[in-house]
């Protein structure tokens, strides 16, 4: 009997020695570290510039008096549409001065310089007429061959914006035609009067294009002298976008770069395409004081005229550069990312461990990076790793 409470009494002991031993293993183990896991996936994948931009009137004229004069009051206000030939103004003349036969060899080498500026739009007019209708030729050709499955959607909407373009392109040089011929009766009404010492006749400015007013710098009469502004003409059906960017972001944007405007006001997403990139930079001090280059960057809109109506001149947009695109890209957060030396390295789950790898990137964006080797699709990797995940470190998926 006493033998049995020995053993009875050894076992127990046993037991609560066991139990304590185990509870100090479990003390002393290192739980995991719990960790942001994401999978590496494909996807579509875009590189973006982002930046602030104004609209702007295609083509814009300003209507400059003549000759020395008294201008009478202008009896349009801002936003007035103007037809073509539409007098804006009278001016009564002062008595000119009688021309030396230098000032009047001056006077008609601006008439001549007049003349070859007004041949030369008119070439260019021409020019941009044959370009819109062999665009339009094209478009018919392509929407033939789209109606049998020859081509894609995306060919028939590169015709179509092809179209658009040229359309755009052909009324502006319509519109410098008209303008440099407004230019040379200018030169030559300026030449008239000044040649025979002044007239009493008022001399009458007027629109050398229809659009609208869009500015008027003095609406009162007053004395006015020959060159002076009178008031500003543009179309604005005819808008384009001005955006200045870092020259570092501008060596990334080339003609043809397709632009995407948001949080413009209206309903949905703009479409633009880049139309020039300046090659002049100038220099800009940002918000916190640091001199920055920047370059003025030019976006055509592509969307249909009738999504953008409501915009007017020097309305403020967002625009999105796509420097780069493309779908099925295998990628993984960049916040996974981390410098490993020359390369890039990042925290791969292995068997509930963390695993450093190596890993090459290509394209990244903000929130996404391009593996090109490395890693393979569907393993999950460490977000944001901290100081305490290491090499072979035991981590387990944070609780939501």
């Amino acid at each position: 009997m006493n033998i049995t409470m020995q053993w009875r009494r050894r076992i127990i002991l046993g037991l609560i020695a066991a139990l304590l031993a185990w509870g100090l293993v479990l003390g002393f183990w290192a739980r995991p570290l719990e960790v942001d896991l994401a999978s590496a996936s494909r996807g579509p994948l875009a590189v973006t510039i982002e930046q602030e931009g104004r609209t702007r009137v295609v083509d814009r004229y300003v209507v400059t008096a003549p000759v020395n004069g008294y201008a009478r009051r202008i009896r349009f206000d801002v936003g007035d549409a103007i037809e073509r030939g539409a007098m804006l103004v009278e001016l009564d003349p002062v008595r000119a001065e009688v021309l030396d036969p230098r000032r009047r060899a001056e006077a008609e080498a601006r008439i001549a310089a007049a003349e070859d500026s007004v041949s030369a739009a008119e070439q260019r007019a021409n020019a941009a007429a044959s370009n819109a209708g062999l665009a339009h030729k094209e478009l018919q050709r392509v929407r033939a061959l789209r109606a049998t499955g020859h081509v894609t959607q995306a060919a028939e909407d590169r015709a179509a914006s092809e179209v658009e373009r040229s359309a755009a392109e052909q009324r502006s040089a319509q519109f410098a035609v008209a303008t440099a011929r407004h230019e040379l009766e200018a030169a030559r009404t300026a030449l008239k009067y000044a040649a025979s010492g002044g007239s009493a006749r008022p001399v009458a400015v007027r629109a050398p294009v229809p659009g609208q007013v869009l500015k008027i710098p003095r609406k009162s009469e007053g004395t006015v002298a020959a060159g002076q502004a009178l008031i500003e003409i543009g179309d604005p059906r005819a808008l384009e976008v001005e955006v200045d960017v870092l020259s570092a972001d501008a060596v990334r944007i080339s003609p043809g770069t397709r632009v995407l405007f948001q949080r413009w006001g209206g309903a949905g997403a703009l479409e633009g395409v880049v139309r020039v990139v300046e090659p002049a930079g100038f220099t800009k001090v940002s918000a916190l004081g640091v001199e920055e280059q920047r370059v003025w960057v030019i976006v055509a809109f592509t969307s249909p005229r009738t999504q953008w109506q409501r915009l007017g001149d020097g309305y403020r947009v967002e625009a999105t550069f796509i420097v780069w695109e493309a779908r099925e890209i295998l990628q993984i957060p960049a916040s996974a990312l981390f410098r490993d030396g020359e390369g890039w390295a990042t925290f791969a789950l292995e068997h509930g461990k963390a695993a450093k790898r190596r890993i090459e990137i290509g394209q990244r964006s903000g929130l996404s990076a391009q593996v090109l080797a490395g890693i393979k699709e569907g393993e999950q990797v460490i977000v944001h790793p901290d100081d305490q995940v290491r090499e072979g470190v035991r981590v387990v998926a944070r609780s939501r």
